[in-house]
Parts: structure tokens; sequence; C-alpha cells
């Protein structure tokens, strides 16, 4: 393992393993476990899981099982060492792979979890928050959007996907794309959220601004961003 994140968000604390691949978790991952809902036996897809930190909390409210697939390397294992450390390993699951397509060929989910990387690629790389340096596509949009596009195959009618969404992307893209696939489609929570001011001042963040794919909002000295979750049901 790679070293110790410790989690303070929903049913915190928790120590997490993370190994060198692992995305570490975000306010972005704060905000999607304080919004999400599961109900008793739900099973659960983690679409991006990382550490495994909202597979364990959907474990937590009472889901049946839990699948979590991200194409980092280690996530088996680092996830897998995270769920059975706060036993929830036996209704758990991970896989590496792209979005969905390493999943079981008969699964089945009343929720999604889509919280996959969505910042232009050219601002993950100049993050330093991304392990291997990648965002969601040049706008950070298109890699929620083909996230959403797959979601019907694994979900079922009524099934509800729990989506993050902020204006360190090409937000309007993803929900304009979100209510075309989902009904009902409903802004559960949002955060300004500070940006670091070398990140909001480098040359790759004033282009994006510019090209209006993102939007930086002045606070005293400093710059935010808005994150936002959604939630949408399958019809």
């Amino acid at each position: 393992m790679g070293g110790m994140f410790t989690w303070k968000g929903r049913f915190g604390p928790m120590d997490l393993d993370l190994s060198e691949h692992t995305f570490s978790p975000s306010t972005v991952s704060v905000l999607m476990a304080d919004a999400l809902e599961v109900e008793a036996g739900d099973t659960v897809i983690d679409a991006g899981c990382g550490s495994g930190i909202l597979s364990i909390i959907a474990a937590k409210l009472g889901a049946s099982r839990v699948v979590g697939i991200d194409i980092a390397r280690d996530t088996v294992a680092v996830a897998s060492s995270n769920a059975a450390k706060y036993g929830v390993g036996d209704v758990t699951e991970f896989y590496q792979g792209d979005l969905f397509e390493a999943l079981p060929e008969d699964i089945e989910a009343d929720v999604v979890i889509g919280d996959v990387s969505g910042i232009p690629d050219e601002l993950a790389a100049e993050s330093g928050w991304f392990p291997g340096r990648s965002g969601g596509g040049p706008r950070g949009s298109e890699l929620p959007i083909r996230m959403l596009e797959g979601v019907r195959q694994i979900l079922r009618p009524g099934g509800r996907v729990f989506l993050p969404t902020g204006t360190l992307q090409d937000e309007n893209a993803i929900v304009s794309n979100a209510r075309e696939l989902l009904d009902r489609v409903t802004k559960l929570v949002e955060r300004r959220i500070p940006i670091p001011n070398a990140l909001a001042e480098s040359q790759a963040a004033m282009d994006l601004v510019k090209r209006r794919v993102i939007e930086l909002t002045p606070s005293g000295s400093r710059f935010t961003w808005t994150a936002r979750v959604w939630v949408g049901a399958r019809p």
C-alpha cells in the first residue's frame, strides 16, 4: 500500500489504505456520501470506486450487494482491504476496468454511484490531484457522459443514479445529458470549494475559463468553484 487517508465524512473516522495509483477521497466524495440514499437489500454499483469509501458507506446503509469498479491499478486490493477492515467485506466486491466493462454480465443495480473523474485533462495534469494525471476528457464532461450512457445496461427501471458535477468541467453538458437519459433529475446539494491560487492562475485554468469550459468565482484573495450532487431515475 502507498499510504493512509483518514476519512472524516459519513460513518467516519475511517483510516483508508491507499496505493500510489488510488485517487484520494475529496470534498466531492464527502458530498456524495452525505447525499447517498440506499434502501435495505439494494444492489449498488460504485463507478470510479477508488479507495472503496462510497462502497463501504453504501454497504453500511443496508445494501445487500455492492460492486465497485475503477480503472486504477491496485483497485481490487486496496478497496477490498478497506471494505474488510470496516466490516463489509462480505457484501462488497471490486473489479478493475473502464467504467462498467469488467462487471459481471448479469448484474442489475438499484443504485449507481457515478463518481467518475470529471475535470478537463489539462487541468487534471496541472492539479496533481489524480495519480494518472488524466481527467474526464478535454472538457471534463466526456467521461461522465459516457458513464451515463452506459447506465441503461445495468440499472433496473426506477433505479437511481447519484451524479456529481461542478463548475470545474462542462457541467451544462453533463446535466443536459442526464436529463435526456434519466427521469426526475434533481439537485440534492451544492457547495463552494476553494481552489489553490496556483491552479486557478495557471495557463490551463485561464484558457478553460476564457473558453467558458469552466467557471471560477473570486472570493476575497482566492477563487472558488461550485460542486453539486444530483440524483436521477431510470425511466
